[in-house]
């Protein structure tokens, strides 16, 4: 053996050792190498482009993440141009247009898993700019799980089916993602927003979008800004509760994908506000956390949120696979006037999405496939590879070169004045002779920003978030890793540590020591669905369940009443070829038993005497009542339901109307008043 150079033999290996394919043993497999602890990430480290370069090429063809997607064509509109921040040219002229594919994703589960799991949304946009594609790949969530791409196999690995088993799918219950959690501090700002309703949408129509990371916006003069993007659905939000949720899954997988297709085709477009937080380097460095940290948000109360334009889709895929499944996102796709910062998830980022289309597409001419193509002239001197559909001419395949002076075509050449040119700030020459694996200081605060979310929801929106936990714990069989998990939670709030710990009928644990001891936030509303909850028909599915006898000009004034307020009347029976009805015959859209009331927004019963004694031995009816009271939506019926009501446990409230004006204005919004008396939650 070697010596080493003080003369000594090195000690012999443990043969636990972490330690790269190759056999290099790995002193840190906690952060990336970067230059100064807020500098960038630095392409020489091997162990991290190692790692993600493996992760990337898992799978085959099958995203590792975001398998399952929906996605739409559309156009991004600007609405309020801002040149005076940035030079981007989508964001110069009021009105103009320009044409965008939009994928909605879940993150853990395949492509063949169900749509509804309590799941974090994917939402990326590609923009075809006439400066080039630019992709905004982000969440429904501002915040993410990690701070550090080194650590984003580690999390995936840990949130997938267990290696062992092949389960669950599509499923954070389980003990390898709690594992990972529990260990891991820096998620658990993260676990407060997967664990409330937002990973529960009712519709992709009517979720928000994030951008997650903090990136640069630069005008034409070279100045900059920070800036974090927003997407807010006309829509509102809305979100589904657990039960309804897991019940959906059952009655149509594919729920979220065929209510955005449907609303596409008929008309009623999907929309959303592009938002920008603009701030700059002289206000990030006032606050008690760090905005390079995607485990951190910035609340609208701070740096409100500034519409900039519109985004709305207007046309499905022609086909599914070309359009849907072939599109590539690349966060690495930015045009002039908008940069990256040092954000180190961002900066691992920019390597892993590009080095994983070679596995998924097969090529290195992944961009030559129509759905990723610019829909602007684009040139280079790359050449050849896998699936080459372009035929250059000419022998210039180099650069610079000189063959224009010999009457050749030269091909494409540089611009300084119209290419892109990096942002160069003092930032990124600070501490840039260092070479360090090191967070900055502020990116220890794991839990200020976890207590500020908790204690902004409502009383109902806070049991969720308990019972959520509760529900995840009680499927971890390692009962140190729960132990682990609740030590964390009383550094966000002591409550819901203690709601958790009476759930899994275990003793509460001492508070785990914070790396940097949480500070007090402002609460904001914005963090909570239920105080931003705009209640409204428009966008929204209401059953009309009818049946023999039924009142057919009572049935036509209703669902005329809903289309008017911009909502869709589903009419519902137990048989769907056509029944009689007073004043005729009337075909339904579904069948009862087929047509679950969690697949609607709020229900109508339209029923007599006679068809209510004869639907109460029908359980699917009982089903459909009861699944509709117990999810929180409007009942509206005629006076001949009250045996059925009954039977379904059906009590009075704001939501249990006639069929009236007030089931119109009931039939937007969902009751939260009414859980805590039909459930037990934690």
């Amino acid at each position: 053996m070697a010596k080493s150079p003080s003369g000594k033999r090195p000690a012999t290996r443990p043969a636990a050792l972490l330690t790269t394919n190759h056999g290099v043993a790995i002193s840190d497999n906690q952060n990336s190498l970067r230059a100064g602890a807020r500098g960038p990430t630095l392409l020489e480290d091997f162990a991290l482009r190692e790692k993600i370069f493996h992760f990337d090429h898992e799978r085959i063809p099958e995203r590792i993440v975001h398998a399952r997607g929906s996605g739409a064509h559309g156009y991004f509109e600007c609405t309020n141009p801002i040149p005076m921040l940035t030079r981007a040219s989508l964001f110069q002229n009021k009105d103009e247009r320009v044409p965008v594919f939009v994928r909605f994703s879940t993150v853990a589960g395949g492509a063949g898993s169900v749509d509804t799991p309590r799941d974090v949304r994917g939402f990326a946009v590609k923009f075809y700019t006439q400066e080039g594609n630019w992709d905004l790949v982000g969440n429904n969530i501002p915040v993410f799980f990690i701070q550090d791409a080194i650590k984003f196999p580690d999390l995936i690995h840990s949130v997938k089916m267990e290696a062992d088993k092949g389960y669950p799918q599509a499923a954070t219950a389980h003990d390898t993602f709690w594992d990972f959690v529990s260990l891991a501090p820096e998620t658990t700002h993260m676990i407060m927003w997967a664990m409330s309703d937002r990973t529960l949408p009712r519709s992709l129509r009517m979720m928000e979008g994030f951008g997650v990371n903090t990136f640069r916006l630069v005008n034409a003069k070279g100045d900059s800004c920070f800036v974090k993007f927003h997407w807010k659905p006309t829509l509102g939000i809305q979100s589904t509760i657990w039960d309804e949720a897991v019940k959906i899954a059952g009655a149509d997988p594919d729920f979220h994908r065929r209510d955005l297709y449907e609303a596409i085709e008929k008309g009623d477009f999907p929309e959303w506000h592009l938002g920008v937080q603009v701030f700059d380097e002289a206000w990030a460095s006032k606050q008690p956390y760090d905005v390079l940290d995607a485990t951190k948000l910035i609340p609208e109360e701070e740096i409100p949120v500034q519409i900039v334009g519109r985004l709305v889709l207007d046309r499905n895929p022609d086909n599914f696979f070309a359009e849907t499944e072939q599109v590539a996102f690349l966060p690495s796709n930015i045009v002039p006037g908008i940069d990256f910062s040092n954000d180190p998830l961002l900066q691992g980022r920019l390597f892993s999405y590009l080095d994983t289309q070679k596995s998924r597409l097969g090529t290195t001419n992944f961009h030559q496939i129509p759905i990723n193509a610019p829909k602007c002239p684009f040139a280079n001197f790359q050449r050849d590879g896998m699936m080459q559909t372009f035929i250059p001419k000419g022998r210039a395949n180099y650069e610079p070169n000189s063959l224009a002076q010999a009457g050749e075509d030269g091909g494409p050449a540089e611009s300084l004045e119209h290419g892109f040119v990096t942002f160069s700030s003092p930032e990124r020459a600070q501490d840039a002779d260092q070479k360090l694996r090191v967070r900055a200081e502020l990116f220890h605060d794991h839990y200020s920003q976890a207590q500020q979310f908790y204690r902004s929801q409502t009383a109902i929106e806070q049991a969720h978030i308990a019972s959520a936990l509760v529900f995840e714990l009680s499927k971890v069989s390692l009962p140190h890793v729960r132990m682990r998990v609740m030590a964390n939670l009383r550094n966000v709030d002591e409550s819901l540590a203690k709601r958790v710990a009476y759930g899994l009928a275990m003793d509460l644990p001492p508070a785990s020591p914070p790396a940097r001891h949480p500070v007090a936030l402002k609460l904001s509303d914005a963090l909570s669905i239920v105080k931003q909850a705009q209640p409204m028909l428009k966008g929204r599915k209401v059953g009309i369940l009818f049946a023999e006898g039924s009142d057919k000009a009572l049935i036509e004034e209703l669902a005329a009443a809903i289309r008017e307020e911009g909502g869709a009347a589903m009419l519902i029976a137990p048989r769907v070829g056509g029944i009689s009805v007073k004043g005729g015959t009337l075909a339904a859209d579904g069948q009862l038993a087929g047509t679950p009331s969690c697949l609607l927004d709020a229900i109508a019963l339209v029923l007599t005497e006679q068809a209510v004694a004869k639907l109460l031995k029908d359980g699917a009816v009982i089903q459909f009542v009861m699944d509709a009271f117990g999810h929180l939506k409007a009942i509206g019926h005629t006076p001949a339901c009250k045996a059925l009501l009954d039977k379904a446990g059906v009590t009075k409230d704001e939501g249990v109307t006639g069929l009236d004006k007030a089931f119109l204005a009931a039939a937007g919004r969902r009751f939260y008043e009414r859980e805590p008396n039909i459930r037990n939650l934690a």
